[in-house]
């Protein structure tokens, strides 16, 4: 099972997802460039994902709704850059069913993924507006612990696709 390490930096407003993934980084990559695979790790179990669009091109979009146990909720990143396969730069919003956004998550989202002996890192770097958004990220809204059921996905995903 893939365990991720997770690190909060209050000082740099922060939280850092890191997995060690036994696989080449092309094959990484495809975990966020194929929409199909995306959606199957992506956000806990209880929480299905669907992707709506996966524009993955600098301006682009991913928009995409969670369907848990009291409905769906509906979420958007804008690319703000690309570099396959070792670099991707979001922007994150929780948006309405129109695509409006209504809270701002994380400020941005970098996902890199390097080459190790045997395999990929893939860290995933979480940058907050405030030191005040970092502590309910990891205290009162659990996201440690989510990005920890969210990581243990991926293998199943390596797995079959």
């Amino acid at each position: 099972m893939i365990t991720p390490t997770i690190t909060t930096d209050p000082q740099a407003l922060t939280m850092t997802v890191t997995a060690e993934l036994d696989v080449p980084v092309e094959r990484a990559w495809q975990l966020w460039a194929d929409p199909r695979q995306f959606e199957r790790w992506w956000g806990p179990p209880s929480f299905p994902m669907t992707v709506k669009e996966h524009d993955l091109v600098p301006g682009g979009n991913i928009s995409f709704f969670m369907t848990g146990p009291d409905g769906e909720e509906s979420g958007m990143w804008e690319v703000l850059a690309v570099d396959p396969p070792t670099r991707l730069e979001l922007k994150d919003a929780i948006v309405d069913d129109r695509g409006i956004p209504v809270d701002e998550g994380p400020a941005s989202v970098v996902v890199t993924f390097t080459a190790r002996a045997g395999g990929t890192t893939m860290a995933v770097e979480l940058m907050f507006p405030s030191l005040e958004a970092v502590e309910q990220a990891a205290t009162q809204m659990g996201m440690a612990e989510g990005m920890k059921i969210t990581f243990a996905q991926i293998e199943g995903v390596l797995a079959t696709a």
